[in-house]
């Protein structure tokens, strides 16, 4: 546990109690302060009860007297679509409002760092799509160096249960932009930025709100090395807001879209090959085309953003390229369950948005693909172009029918559940054919998160295997 400095013997409110809600409660009162919690939910109340915390009713007119700040949990809107209602009676009483990023990062160092030999290190990941891989990557990487490392943030762990480093530890934080949007600091040593396709429009007010979150790690982070992702314009203008010039190798630019050129620091995929580039001359390059865990030019990315990261931290080029080898991906991530027959059963429940399913479409051939769930916005039009890849499709969840006025010509059958849609893509499938899932759509129709429609796919496969 990392013990919240600065609010040592006063009061903090923290409001909702799920996981992070949780552990910043007891992280805090390991640091001195009284947390004082609540949550609209009585069950999750009643948790915190039994853990010895104590309640606060946070909606009472008198609830912030006293209060030094209030700690909010990353699922709780603060500004769009409409302020949560606590938190705007904060802003009226004139109470910071913060989140366990913010006190992670002003709680991390201590005094007891000035005896270490290498000083700790953060890398911070943010983006739209291959946050969770490329932190794990990065971590994988690590690990495989006998370098000290923890993984947190929305993959695994909350940043606060985070053990106190250890000398020459590096931690690696993949951040969405609900984490990144509120924290009040944000110091990493080396940031990442993925990529950039809309998602989560409605809590940022549009693109430019969601886009401005996950800048902040940068433009407000300061971080040492800026890796950024410039097959987007707001890569782009990212990585020309943070260089001082075209040789500044303060920032890294990655792409899998084109060649990149120039002398600064780039790193680029082309073709299934890796290549690092510096003062216009090649000094590195991996053939990314036999790792099983890191499939399409999405997973490519990840590879450049992950190998960028290690190479700032003094790694060197062989030594990671033996750890991707090794790589085992993540779960509902272009996950490969099963070989059969020569038929691929692959788990991308992650894909939750059309730009996430595309990549996955992109990344193999003779797909039977299952499809559907909760639509966002456009349903599946945006996919039109990415069909070729796709022998027949199995509709399934609530928007199913929806799906599939948008499929073209596009051979198609409606099964609504995974259980059907796997049955019937198994029976239908013959050698060198994918069945892949990769809904392109929320799961909050049939399932309480991606994970568990992931789960399903997984025990469906095993059942008919």
């Amino acid at each position: 546990m990392i013990p919240v400095r600065g609010y040592e013997g006063r009061k903090v409110a923290v409001l909702g109690l799920g996981r992070s809600g949780l552990a910043t409660a007891q992280a805090l009162q390991a640091g001195g302060a009284t947390a004082l919690v609540w949550d609209d939910s009585p069950e999750a109340r009643e948790k915190a009860e039994t853990q010895g915390l104590t309640l606060h009713d946070l909606t009472r007119q008198t609830a912030w007297t006293d209060i030094a700040a209030l700690i909010v949990s990353p699922g709780i809107p603060h500004l769009y679509p409409d302020p949560n209602r606590i938190i705007a009676a904060a802003w009226a009483a004139g109470v910071p409002v913060d989140n366990d990023i913010g006190l992670f990062f002003r709680s991390f160092a201590t005094p007891d760092w000035d005896a270490y030999d290498t000083t700790p290190r953060i890398i911070a990941v943010t983006g739209s799509n291959g946050k969770s891989t490329t932190a794990a990557l990065i971590h994988h990487i690590l690990h495989h160096n006998n370098r000290p490392t923890q993984l947190a943030g929305n993959i695994g762990r909350g940043v606060l249960d985070l053990d106190p480093a250890h000398d020459g530890e590096v931690v690696v934080l993949e951040l969405s932009s609900y984490q990144t949007d509120l924290a009040r600091a944000l110091t990493p040593d080396i940031a990442v930025f993925t990529n950039l396709s809309p998602d989560h429009l409605d809590r940022h007010g549009g693109m430019g709100g969601y886009f401005a979150a996950k800048r902040r790690l940068f433009a407000e982070g300061g971080p040492d090395r800026a890796i950024i992702g410039v097959d987007e314009n707001e890569g782009r203008y990212l990585a020309n807001q943070l260089a001082e010039g075209p040789t500044d190798d303060r920032v890294i630019r990655l792409s899998v879209a084109e060649k990149l050129k120039g002398d600064g620091w780039n790193i680029f995929a082309r073709k299934g090959f890796l290549s690092e580039t510096r003062k216009g001359k090649q000094v590195a390059s991996i053939d990314l085309r036999d790792i099983a865990a890191l499939p399409g030019a999405h997973n490519h990315q990840n590879a450049c953003a992950a190998y960028a990261a290690c190479r700032a931290l003094g790694l060197g080029p062989r030594p990671i390229e033996q750890a991707l080898h090794s790589f085992r991906g993540l779960p509902h991530r272009s996950q490969i369950v099963a070989e059969k027959n020569g038929v691929r059963y692959v788990n991308d429940s992650k894909a939750t948005n059309v730009d996430s399913a595309a990549k996955a479409l992109q990344a193999f051939t003779n797909i039977r693909w299952i499809v559907g769930g909760l639509g966002k916005d456009g349903g599946i039009e945006a996919l039109t172009p990415y069909l070729s890849t796709v022998t027949k499709a199995y509709l399934i969840g609530h928007s199913a029918r929806d799906f599939a006025l948008q499929l073209g010509d596009t051979p198609h059958e409606i099964c609504e559940t995974i259980d059907r849609a796997v049955t019937a893509a198994h029976h239908d499938a013959g050698p060198k054919d994918t069945i892949l899932l990769a809904p392109a759509a929320a799961s909050f129709d049939q399932y309480p998160n991606f994970e568990k429609r992931g789960e399903d796919f997984i025990r469906c496969v095993e059942k008919l295997l």
